[in-house]
């Protein structure tokens, strides 16, 4: 209790220090990176806030880069932005989704069309980036199988806590993996991806149509949010949104299992955060193992 209402305490001052008269803060569980909450203000408007413990510079000034990114597509929405400061972050409230048929599946066409209309030649985006607290290098490659080998499996092997859950047999099957990308995933063109597509994300407006939270944004494969949202904890109903999906962009072949691969992206950043309860070190050595070397 004591650590939650210092939580609450930090967001409030944040607030007032950003000029907002708070009448009431609701803690709002969830992250692992920031504080939040749902805020009254002294004239009775509600907001929702969020605030960094530390000092991370730039990563609240990304996220709201990223938000009118979507947005902008045409085919994404996500919340209105009221503030926004190194320290603090705030933006218009939404509802909890409808875990229904026609809710996933209006999600999935929408991001079907997100893929398909940002198609380009460069894989990466024009600002550096954050997934969770840590960096996320943006810095644009012409090479996909390089990008994602280098920048969003390998680039993890150096974090503190990635070299003590994994040995070095695991590092060096995970480098045979990505030697082999060009094998494993088809040639596929980059798109502008949400970048932590989860079911968690995934809220509703006031009209009760999907809006998107908490993006990573670059300019990748498709299926890589795809994979976050497949392997993830999600309902069983939003099967529909991999139906519409398919219905406007179609799948190439092998897609599921190429799933697992391509969410070692997020594994391998769960276990650098430090969040690896549920067994992700074990993930990645069941993902990696046909690269395995066995020796004589």
């Amino acid at each position: 209790m004591a650590g939650s209402q210092a939580s609450t305490l930090r967001l409030r001052d944040a607030l007032r220090d950003a000029g907002f008269d708070v009448r009431s803060v609701e803690r709002c569980g969830g992250g692992v990176v920031a504080v939040a909450g749902l805020v009254t203000l002294a004239d009775g408007t509600r907001l929702f806030a969020k605030c960094l413990p530390g000092t991370e510079p730039g990563v609240f000034d990304v996220e709201a880069a990223g938000l009118v990114s979507l947005r902008e597509t045409g085919h994404i929405r996500t919340p209105d932005i009221v503030h926004g400061e190194p320290r603090v972050l705030i933006l218009r409230p939404q509802r909890p989704r409808r875990d229904d048929p026609r809710f996933w599946a209006d999600l999935g066409a929408s991001v079907a069309a997100l893929h398909t209309g940002t198609v380009g030649e460069r894989f990466g985006w024009h600002r550096q980036g954050w997934l969770g607290r840590m960096r996320q290098d943006n810095t644009w490659h012409g090479d996909g199988h390089a990008f994602f080998a280098e920048r969003r499996l390998l680039r993890w092997l150096g974090e503190p806590l990635v070299e003590a859950a994994l040995d070095a047999a695991d590092r060096r099957a995970l480098e045979a993996l990505c030697a082999a990308l060009p094998d494993l995933v088809p040639a596929q063109p980059p798109c502008l991806t949400h970048g932590d597509l989860w079911a968690e994300n995934i809220l509703a407006d006031e009209d009760g149509a999907p809006v998107l939270i908490d993006p990573a944004v670059s300019c990748t494969w498709a299926e890589v949010d795809l994979s976050m949202l497949w392997c993830s904890p999600r309902p069983p109903v939003s099967e529909h949104f991999f139906a519409a999906y398919a219905e406007r962009a179609p799948l190439l072949d092998g897609w599921r299992e190429r799933m697992p691969l391509l969410h070692l992206r997020e594994v391998l950043s769960t276990i650098a955060h430090g969040d690896d309860d549920w067994g992700a070190a074990d993930y990645v050595r069941r993902t990696v193992a046909p690269f395995r070397k066995r020796r004589r």
